[in-house]
């Protein structure tokens, strides 16, 4: 079905993700840039990717790895310069690939110039560009996160996250007259905090980015539990979009499609977080004595996971949004710990390749997810903590620095991978049989299917609590697509029914071993063990 005011590339988009200081250093300073991206676009052109989503790359001291803006209209230094980003914009456009940026509109660094006026005594026209109580004395409320004491005025203000990013003011949906501090939506304060967000994206958009990814998008107006008035905001800026830059696009981490979508977002993220839907697919480990089913992944050899405990709450997401939007189903981000390939075979992996490129929506893919990269335990960098060890640098090569850079290994912003067995992109490029030529032949077909489209429809043919395979079927403009997926190390066979088709669907592509049999009250479906295939139906 086609979605509302979307735009048609997204029907056939699969995003790769782009961490800007660990993908590739063109100047051999120890850190990734611009001009790094710039240098590998033919790569990432080869995998067959149509967009690209780059973590924040503007101006910042870098306390959360850019996550604290201190200039939305620069680009870093240590990334290059806008006009390396123009060039950026201008080269993937030329290889039918979209850029967007991370937008964080919810916060700014302590360091931004807004906040250096705001946080002055005397009234000015940024007084009132971030959340401030009334007083330093004033104790915090339970629901906000208040620094006092780091001001020249006497008041604290509220974060959206660490110290250092002080929460611009969007206004709060419920406001308290005992708080006058408390601005409505509709002050002065927040409108001006609103146009500003819409500059910055105009700025961007002028420049050639095709979107943003926005980050924290459910966090900018306060006291807000339905999330209504925050929503609102975002309704005004798909609205300017659609009318001025209609082929823009907004991806929201959110993280509950159902509130994102209808707010205006084109697509929305399944994310961890302590998701049970996405964490269920790929990253659970299995809990208490490992016999209850939702506490295993489902893409785990041993079976144990139930594909229900991932459908129950995707198919609410999935139907609520069917004329809206997209839901994106990720390997991976910046954020995900550990990486998808800790603890999984090469045909595991290819095996939710499989999936992925086969669900509805738009996938993404994490950069280094392609050739199975491992989460590797390192001490916090930037604000990441735990989260470091999945921001390690891309490998390229067998050379020094896994060939992300020329810069002595201490100067890196991460260290590389040094086990003897770590996968590069050059090692996997000329193997046929690569988990990276798997995802370049899985991304091309998605390309080439009509079915596999982000609106293809989606219907389960199978899918039991506790039991395997899964099997689901796409279709669109007369085409239908069976899939079935069984990540457990055993056989596995189902009987489906008779009416699933009239002929003997054929193979498109068969990973491990499956049949497929007409019997008396059905088809028979056999998988052998990780194992998955796609049919063209009659």
């Amino acid at each position: 079905m086609t979605k509302t005011n979307t735009p048609a590339w997204l029907n056939k988009a699969v995003f790769y993700q782009i961490y800007p200081q660990s993908f590739y250093d063109s100047n051999d300073d120890g850190i990734g840039d611009l001009p790094g991206i710039t240098e590998k676009l033919d790569y990432i052109q080869s995998l067959g990717v149509n967009a690209i989503w780059i973590n924040p790359c503007f101006v910042s001291p870098f306390d959360d790895a850019g996550y604290d803006v201190a200039d939305y209209y620069q680009v870093a230094p240590r990334y290059g310069t806008n006009d390396d980003l123009k060039r950026l914009f201008a080269e993937a456009k030329k290889r039918g690939i979209r850029v967007l940026l991370d937008l964080v509109p919810g916060h700014t660094s302590v360091e931004h110039p807004w906040f250096q006026a705001s946080q002055l005594h005397e009234k000015n026209e940024y007084t009132d560009h971030y959340v401030w109580n009334n007083s330093i004395w004033e104790m915090p409320q339970k629901d906000l996160q208040v620094v006092r004491g780091y001001a020249q005025r006497d008041a604290g203000y509220i974060t959206n996250f660490f110290w250092f990013q002080p929460a611009l003011n969007f206004g709060f949906a419920q406001t308290d007259p005992s708080y006058p501090w408390m601005q409505p939506v509709d002050a002065p304060g927040p409108q001006k905090v609103r146009e500003e967000i819409k500059s910055i994206m105009q700025f961007w958009l002028e420049m050639g980015a095709s979107g943003f990814r926005v980050d924290m998008a459910a966090s900018l107006v306060k006291r807000d539990p339905d999330k209504a008035e925050t929503a609102r905001f975002w309704r005004w800026i798909r609205e300017w979009l659609d009318e001025k830059y209609p082929e823009a696009v907004i991806v929201s981490e959110w993280g509950r499609p159902t509130q994102a979508i209808p707010a205006g977002f084109h697509i929305d993220f399944l994310l961890g977080f302590n998701n049970p839907c996405w964490m269920s697919l790929f990253r659970r480990r299995g809990v208490g004595n490992g016999q209850d089913p939702y506490g295993w992944s489902f893409f785990d050899e041993s079976g144990h996971g139930s594909i229900r405990a991932f459908l129950d709450e995707y198919l609410t997401y999935l139907d609520a949004t069917a004329d809206q939007g997209y839901i994106a189903i990720i390997t991976g981000n910046h954020d995900e710990t550990p990486r998808l390939a800790n603890g999984r075979s090469t045909q595991m992996m290819k095996l939710i390749y499989l999936f992925l490129l086969t669900m509805p929506g738009t996938p993404f893919i994490y950069y280094g997810d392609e050739i199975g990269m491992q989460f590797r335990p390192l001490p916090s960098k930037e604000g990441g903590y735990i989260r470091t060890g999945s921001r390690t640098p891309m490998q390229w090569s067998d050379a020094d620095n896994a060939g992300f850079s020329n810069a002595p290994a201490d100067l890196l912003y991460l260290p590389v991978d040094e086990a003897a067995d770590r996968p590069t992109v050059a090692g996997q490029e000329s193997d046929p049989a690569s988990l990276l030529n798997y995802v370049r032949q899985m991304i091309k077909m998605h390309g080439s299917l009509d079915a596999l489209d982000a609106d293809g429809q989606f219907e389960v043919a199978y899918a039991e609590d506790g039991k395997l395979p899964f099997v689901y079927t796409r279709a669109k403009n007369g085409q239908k697509l069976l899939v079935a997926i069984n990540p457990a190390n055993r056989e596995v066979s189902v009987i489906l029914p008779s009416d699933l088709t009239e002929t003997a669907p054929a193979p498109v592509e068969v990973l491990g071993e499956a049949s497929l049999a007409p019997v008396e009250n059905g088809w028979a479906l056999t998988l052998g063990g990780v194992s998955g295939v796609l049919y063209q139906m009659g």
